[in-house]
């Protein structure tokens, strides 16, 4: 199978030496890239700007912004079987980058945001993805019900949601704690590293890919 997977983070310009970005490390999703490849599956990693060494055999794009990422999903995703959105893309991008360093002179500063393209939202459609399609929601309350609603929302086959207000896992962490939800059901995955976590998800990704061709 040919899996698609996104990582990371995405960093939105505000001018040439500063930046809006999230505490993604990227860990789970290369941590997911590296169980596809041990089960001999082909990956494509897209992947925002991580400290981590890129997994043997994998095909990477690298991607800085959150309209980046986009249109290397945009030019990928339907020679995929699975799509993996687990990058911690901006919802907002700078609606007009400063082409020269800002300089501190303002006592304030405002910055004017305007909405990112919805990767994930956009992959049914205008993308037109027909294969398994697997979401993350990093929520920080109400975690279950925000990520159900995500699930149906966006037209995933999987969400894969967890607590990132929770100390030691999600952002930042070796560890991480996650609930797989589908149309029929919640599996929780209790706290591990995320190097475990991936191979477990791996499995569950595949073995749900293949009941859908069934």
């Amino acid at each position: 199978m040919k899996i698609l997977i996104t990582a990371g983070p995405t960093r939105e310009a505000i001018d040439p030496v500063r930046f809006i970005s999230n505490r993604s490390s990227g860990r789970m999703g290369y941590a997911l890239a590296a169980a596809f490849l041990r089960r001999e599956d082909q990956v494509l990693l897209i992947s925002g700007p991580t400290t981590i060494d890129i997994p043997d055999h994998a095909d990477f794009i690298p991607v800085e912004s959150a309209d980046d990422m986009y249109r290397a999903v945009e030019k990928a995703i339907n020679d995929c079987d699975i799509a993996i959105f687990c990058a911690a893309v901006a919802d907002y991008t700078i609606a007009q980058p400063e082409p020269q360093k800002i300089k501190k002179d303002a006592e304030t500063f405002t910055l004017q945001l305007t909405k990112t393209k919805d990767i994930l939202g956009s992959a049914r459609d205008p993308l037109n993805f027909s294969g398994t399609l697997v979401g993350f929601a990093a929520e920080t309350q109400d975690v279950e019900l925000y990520a159900k609603s995500k699930r149906s929302k966006k037209k995933c086959d999987l969400i894969i949601a967890n607590d990132v207000s929770r100390e030691g896992t999600g952002f930042d962490s070796t560890e991480n704690e996650v609930l797989i939800i589908s149309e029929f059901e919640t599996i929780k995955l209790p706290r591990q590293s995320k190097e475990n976590l991936g191979h477990i998800l791996a499995e569950i990704i595949a073995d749900y890919h293949r009941a859908r061709q069934e």
